[in-house]
């Protein structure tokens, strides 16, 4: 559904009576292709900053260059910049903090529309003394807080916690944060780390070619875009979904050139036929994302035992039935990625969704536990928790609490289904090895929840 606001915004005009009357006046926001590209940064002018010039600096540096990025060390004056980067991973105690507001404050001014803001710091859990874990920790307020001052720009701010050794694992990370792919990504505290064993080899373009994915409730929505963007970085999608939509299901299919696989993903059988048509067809899957999910809202006064029932065997139950015969067999192959969707109602809780909420806490609860059990294969676990995503299902929302929904973040503006495929897409690469055991939101800062 077009975003009416958003659209009127865009006319210089107009913009200034929108302003004028205390309206929000968001930016279109700068989205980038369905495929990655070998150097996604051409073109960008980044400010890139260091505490001290040690291995991150130099890692990150490096892979600045290689995809394709002016790196600019000096502030000019006048200059604007399309991101602006900050490794901070060797500060220690609150005067190394002063480096957030030495590097960051005389250029404010100066960043573009749509510009990416990224902190790189140490991580809290290394800390080893209570100082060092309150300085790395201070760097999410930070980030969080800075992200509520550029939104209106279009412009991000995000951060990654880069684990002792894991700078080997930052180049695909710094692709996406700084690139048109996280567009609708915002003031995230992003982990990077050495607990998944990494692949041999980590493409950043192409990065999906020859893996085969699983795509739950892949008929239409998040799911179907979940698959067009598998697909255009190579994988060969199999999309999954109820009788009732196959031939939504078949039309989607056919457009990325993917396989259909109609069935009741809560039916006792469904694991075990998952298992057996991945073996006999593919030898394995790479891929699994968990997308298929319902609503059944009411207070838990007026709500019905079969709408508790249905929803927790939807989008829980299930979810665990089908990975344990998939690990437990181990159809899905070394290396593997599980992609599960939780929610912001499962951070910060709904009303009128008690029995929703508790199944997309549940899953942010799972990927902490199933990654450290699966991280020796080399397997990430993974959640992403949308905010507001302009669906089929928004668009029935009443006019005042779907525009409540679109104007509640930093960005001032709903998300796209895109948005959540996009983030989907990066940690199902190799290049995201470092990432597992997460729940990262795509949802342009949402005020609601943490």
């Amino acid at each position: 559904m077009s975003d009416y606001l958003l659209r009127l915004a865009s006319q210089p005009t107009l913009r200034n009576v929108i302003k004028s009357v205390g309206l929000p006046t968001p930016v279109e926001l700068k989205r980038a292709g369905t495929r990655y590209a070998d150097q996604p940064l051409a073109g960008l002018q980044v400010l890139f900053g260091t505490a001290k010039d040690a291995a991150v600096a130099t890692a990150v540096r490096g892979e600045l260059e290689g995809a394709g990025a002016t790196v600019i060390a000096q502030a000019a004056e006048g200059a604007k910049y399309d991101a602006l980067v900050l490794d901070v991973t060797e500060i220690d105690g609150v005067d190394g903090l002063k480096q957030l507001y030495s590097f960051f404050h005389p250029v404010m001014r100066q960043i573009a529309a749509n510009a990416r803001l990224l902190v790189l710091a140490s991580e809290p859990a290394e800390g080893g003394n209570p100082k060092a874990v309150a300085t790395a920790r201070a760097t999410e307020g930070f980030v969080r807080s800075i992200g509520k001052e550029i939104g209106k720009r279009g412009a991000t701010a995000n951060l990654i916690h880069v684990a002792k050794g894991a700078e080997t694992r930052l180049a695909a990370p710094l692709r996406f944060f700084l690139s048109g792919h996280s567009a609708y990504v915002d003031a995230q505290p992003v982990h990077v780390g050495l607990q998944a064993d990494a692949p041999e080899a980590m493409p950043l373009s192409g990065a999906l070619e020859g893996k085969v994915a699983l795509v739950t409730g892949g008929a239409r929505g998040i799911g179907a875009a979940t698959a067009e963007r598998l697909a255009a970085e190579g994988a060969h999608v199999v999309c999954l979904d109820i009788p009732a939509d196959e031939d939504t299901l078949n039309a989607t299919v056919a457009k990325i050139g993917g396989a259909a696989l109609p069935m009741d993903i809560t039916d006792p059988s469904a694991p075990e036929k998952i298992a057996t048509y991945f073996k006999e067809q593919h030898g394995g899957v790479d891929i699994v994302v968990h997308n298929a999910g319902v609503t059944r809202d009411k207070t838990l006064a007026n709500m019905k035992e079969h709408l508790w029932d249905m929803v927790l065997s939807i989008n829980l139950g299930a979810i665990l039935a089908i990975d344990e015969v998939l690990l437990g067999d181990k159809v899905i192959n070394d290396g593997g990625r599980i992609v599960c969707l939780s929610s912001i109602g499962g951070i910060a809780g709904n009303m009128g969704q008690t029995n929703y909420g508790a199944t997309k806490a549940g899953l942010i609860g799972y990927v902490a536990a199933q990654s450290a059990e699966q991280a020796k294969r080399g397997i990430t676990v993974n959640a992403v928790a949308p905010g507001f995503i302009e669906t089929r299902m928004t668009a029935e929302m009443p006019f005042m609490i779907r525009e409540a929904g679109r104007r509640m973040n930093s960005l001032s503006q709903g998300g796209h289904p895109e948005d959540v495929a996009e983030l989907i897409k990066f940690l199902s690469t190799p290049g995201a090895v470092g990432i597992t055991g997460q729940t990262i939101r795509v949802c342009g800062q949402s005020l609601i929840g943490a």
